[in-house]
């Protein structure tokens, strides 16, 4: 047993009083707007945001919790003690009863407070709140050096927590950074063919391009026929993939085009020059809708071959000189075809695809193990948390 769950069982073995903030608290909001704020001002202004403003005038200068009403309701809280301005459109939550310790309520707030909120409300989501729902939340009210250990404890917990993830973080980006240059120089060795004898030929000797039909990411649905917006082509696919992020209406889906098992899906319009050109082996058993921002690139050679090529500089400085550049920078099909790739004998694509492969596996698997290792250190301390600021109410009479 910890040295908490002692003393409640010592203080109040019956359970704690608990109160709602009508009974206990000041609820307010603040009179400024976000606009008002200036780069180095001497005060904290509160906004609807976890970001917090700076300001050269108060208008408080007290103990209190402050949460948005607008946006973030239930995930963003701030604990201040001093001088602040505050949003109209944000609420501070002063305590008026000696009894309670404000670091204490904050991190119960943090807790409960969303879930609260949430069975309170008529609609599945809360878009605002007013001061009559938030002075309905009860608080319990253990003894003070209960409160005292608790705020100790989740303080202690706060400062590992945020060091871990700095910690962690910092080794992931130093993993990560190694395995791409190790990676990028296997690619370019491997895909260079320096000073070995092999055929070149260009890609509108070796297949077709289909460019894409036009969708919007307002028609994109839950379920549905399989798609490929050009956007995530940037911040979702890589070298493979087996599925879709995205589903289209099959109305829809039915006057576009479609990528089959075994193209290679190449984006052709992006910001910069540079995004352009990227290349997504697609081995789905079902077809997939393309945008029309992007060709898919039909062929007899094997696709993640393809695909790892189109990652490279020297195919990058092959397409350069065929896109447009606006606005937006884009490449047609013709464009592609010209730039020319080394094509030795199947089975050695095989062998450069699979190495590389391993490598990218690599690269997704600390970029999905670290980040999960703080997820789950994350879990801990939620459990360790929300054990501590859970209290049997006092029954009544």
């Amino acid at each position: 047993m910890s040295r908490i769950e002692e003393m409640i069982l010592k203080h109040c073995p019956e359970g704690v009083e608990y109160k709602k903030l009508k009974e206990i608290a000041e609820v307010g909001t603040g009179s400024k707007n976000g606009n008002e704020a200036i780069l180095n001002g001497k005060f904290p202004l509160f906004v609807r945001s976890k970001f917090i403003k700076k300001i050269d005038t108060y208008e408080f200068d007290e103990e209190a919790i402050i949460i948005p009403g607008e946006g973030g309701i239930g995930e963003i809280f701030h604990y201040m003690n001093g001088k602040y301005s505050l949003h109209q459109r944000a609420y501070r939550i002063h305590f008026l009863t000696n009894k309670l310790q404000t670091k204490f309520a904050y991190f119960y707030m943090m807790v409960n407070f969303k879930k609260f909120i949430f069975q309170k409300a008529v609609n599945a989501t809360v878009s605002s709140i007013r001061k009559p729902m938030i002075e309905q939340f009860s608080i319990p009210i253990p003894p003070l050096e209960v409160q005292v250990e608790i705020v100790k404890a989740l303080d202690l917990f706060t400062e590992l927590e945020a060091e871990l993830e700095a910690e962690l973080e910092a080794e992931l980006e130093a993993e990560l950074e190694a395995r791409k240059t190790q990676y990028t120089y296997y690619r370019d060795s491997l895909l260079g063919f320096e000073g070995k004898e092999v055929e070149w030929k260009t890609l509108g000797e070796l297949g077709e391009f289909t460019r894409g039909k036009r969708f919007v990411k307002t028609d994109i649905v839950t379920s549905g026929v399989p798609c490929i917006h050009y956007g995530e082509m940037y911040t979702h696919y890589k070298i493979w993939a087996k599925e879709a992020k995205s589903f289209l209406e099959p109305e829809l889906a039915a006057k576009l085009r479609v990528a089959k098992k075994g193209d290679v899906i190449i984006v052709a319009a992006g910001e910069t020059i540079e995004d352009i050109g990227q290349g997504v082996a697609w081995h789905g058993d079902e077809d997939v809708v393309i945008h029309d921002a992007c060709f898919s690139f039909s062929h007899n050679m094997h696709p993640n071959y393809v695909s790892h090529f189109t990652q490279t500089g020297l195919f990058h400085s092959q397409i350069k000189r065929y896109i447009s550049s606006g606005k937006i920078s884009s490449i047609n099909a013709a464009g592609l075809s010209k730039a020319k790739i080394p094509v030795p004998p199947m089975e050695e694509q095989i062998r450069i695809a699979s190495i590389l492969d391993k490598f990218h596996v690599l690269i997704n698997d600390i970029s999905v193990g670290i980040p999960a290792e703080i997820e789950g250190r994350r879990k801990q301390y939620e459990y360790y948390r929300n054990r501590l600021l859970t209290f049997k109410e006092v029954a009544n009479g």
